[in-house]
C-alpha cells in the first residue's frame, strides 16, 4: 500500500492548530466502524478549515489516535478516501487506551499551513 503519509513538509505561512476532531455528525451521530468515523472526522476537519479560509490540501501535519491497532488497514482505506488525491501531510499514529467517548475508534488532530492572507 503507498504511503499515506510524508516523510516531511516545509510550511510557509500562518499556521493553523486543529483540535483533536471526533467522529461525530451535525446531530451526535457516531458511524459504528473505524471506515465511517474516520470520513466522519475529515467532514468535520474540512469544516473547521473552511471557517478559516483551509481546505484538506492545506493539512501539512496530522495525529491519528487508534484505539485498536488492529483497525490500521480498514483505517488506513478510509484515509486515502478522504485526503485530495496525492496530497500526504507529515503524521504520526498512536495506539490509545481509549478515548473520551467509548463509541469512538479514532481522533486526529492536525495543523495546516493557512494560504496567504489567512
Amino acid at each position: 500500500m503507498a504511503k499515506t503519509y510524508s516523510d516531511a513538509l516545509l510550511a510557509d505561512g500562518p499556521l493553523l492548530f486543529v483540535s483533536g476532531q471526533v467522529p461525530e455528525g451535525p446531530g451526535g451521530e457516531v458511524a459504528g466502524d473505524v471506515g465511517g468515523q474516520t470520513r466522519q472526522i475529515f467532514r468535520n476537519l474540512e469544516a473547521v478549515l473552511a471557517r478559516h479560509g483551509a481546505e484538506l490540501g492545506h493539512l501539512v501535519k496530522l495525529t491519528y489516535y487508534l484505539r485498536h491497532i488492529s483497525d490500521l488497514d480498514e483505517f488506513r482505506g478510509a484515509l486515502v478516501e478522504c485526503l485530495p488525491e496525492g496530497h500526504r501531510p507529515a503524521a504520526s499514529l498512536v495506539e490509545v487506551g481509549g478515548l473520551v467517548d467509548p463509541a469512538h475508534f479514532v481522533e486526529i488532530d492536525g495543523i495546516a499551513c493557512l494560504p496567504s492572507g489567512g
